[in-house]
């Protein structure tokens, strides 16, 4: 889970770079799932030392003379203090004593001095995958109508005995509403888990992840796919959601029944800003992932290599340097990310084209 947004690598956002313009408005939600705090493992237990015949330096990681390293280390400042272990701490410190006026050769210096990096593998050796999401906005409503029927709801007492997607939304009380949605588009907000609001007022909120049912997160696509709702390939955000849309009521409920997880929110002002990932730390847009915490640890410096997306309208690779802020329920293994592509429909038009094969490498701090 999300679309169109990465910025060129020189932008002032610090995107990570396409190696080919993405095909706009092609995508939707991404694959991950709704993103609620999983502590890190062992958070003060020291980084894996890389062995000689491991270790390179960050020098030769494909793509590292393009990469944007000024822009990657004002995120690398902002995320790393999310980190727990003293030497990758000692080297945030450093960092973040360094000179306003740094220069993009500086930052590439300081990233070659103070990191080895180190290939991450998956069991069999193949490559893992990247996706992507995005923290969506959305219309809202105070009072429901026929359009906006679809109740956003608080984390009850005992979230995890409230039952199944079915089972919730069929008791679902509408005076404890927090806002109304459409049925597509709070399906799709529970994926991501977190968004933006805007009232008919104009008044906006952040609906922030409360609390979840405790069901696995189960995706529509292949289902859709394999009943004939969509075609094999053409299985993006955008397709299912205007699916949903075409056969809001029934049809489409049962549809998204196929997923039993729910998500409970509370609603917060927006900020302006970006949404926090499970590391507490705002997201910087397409500079930081979220990855499974039983194989990374929040903070962690990480080099993404990215190519041959099959998705319709998909961006040709992805490659650069991001922050390990952030999990997810579908997102699982030592080989395997979902970046943040950022805010609002462009974020959302681009994410839901990412699934492509992934390598990483580890960017372990030297002590």
């Amino acid at each position: 889970m999300l679309a169109s947004v990465l910025a060129a690598a020189a932008c002032s956002t610090g995107s990570m770079t396409p190696t080919v313009p993405a095909t706009p408005g092609a995508g939707g939600p991404g694959t991950a799932g709704p993103k609620p705090y999983v502590p890190s493992p062992k958070p003060d237990a020291p980084l894996p030392r890389p062995t000689p015949s491991d270790a390179l330096s960050p020098a030769v990681l494909p793509g590292w003379n393009d990469e944007d390293h000024l822009a990657a280390f004002r995120a690398y400042v902002e995320g790393c203090g999310a980190a727990r272990d003293a030497v990758s701490r000692a080297v945030c410190a450093r960092a973040q004593t360094l000179s306003p006026t740094l220069t993009p050769s500086d930052a590439r210096a300081f990233f070659e001095a103070n990191f080895s990096a180190v290939p991450a593998r998956t069991a069999d050796g193949a490559p893992g995958l990247l996706t992507s999401y995005f923290a969506p906005e959305y219309p809202a409503r105070r009072v429901p109508d026929a359009e906006f029927s679809a109740p956003v709801l608080p984390k009850p007492a005992d979230p995890r005995s409230a039952g199944d997607r079915a089972t919730i939304e069929a008791n679902a009380r509408p005076d404890q509403a927090l806002a109304w949605m459409r049925a597509e588009d709070l399906f799709f907000l529970q994926i991501q888990g977190s968004g933006y609001l805007t009232f008919e007022d104009g008044v906006r909120g952040r609906a922030a992840y409360a609390a979840d049912n405790g069901k696995t997160f189960v995706g529509i696509a292949r289902p859709m796919a394999r009943q004939g709702l969509l075609p094999e390939n053409g299985t993006s955000g955008d397709a299912i959601r205007g699916w949903l849309a075409d056969h809001r009521g029934y049809e489409a409920q049962a549809v998204m029944a196929l997923n039993p997880r729910y998500i409970f929110f509370r609603l917060d002002p927006d900020d302006n800003g970006h949404p926090p990932g499970a590391a507490g730390i705002p997201l910087t847009e397409r500079r930081a992932i979220a990855v499974d915490p039983s194989h990374w640890r929040y903070g962690e410096l990480v080099w993404l290599e990215a190519d041959g997306g099959n998705l319709r309208g998909a961006t040709a690779s992805y490659r650069g340097l991001a922050m390990a802020l952030d999990t997810g329920s579908a997102i699982r293994g030592p080989v395997r990310a979902d970046l943040y592509m950022g805010r609002g429909d462009a974020a959302g038009a681009e994410a839901g084209t990412v699934r492509h094969p992934l390598h990483m490498w580890r960017l372990v701090p030297k002590g």
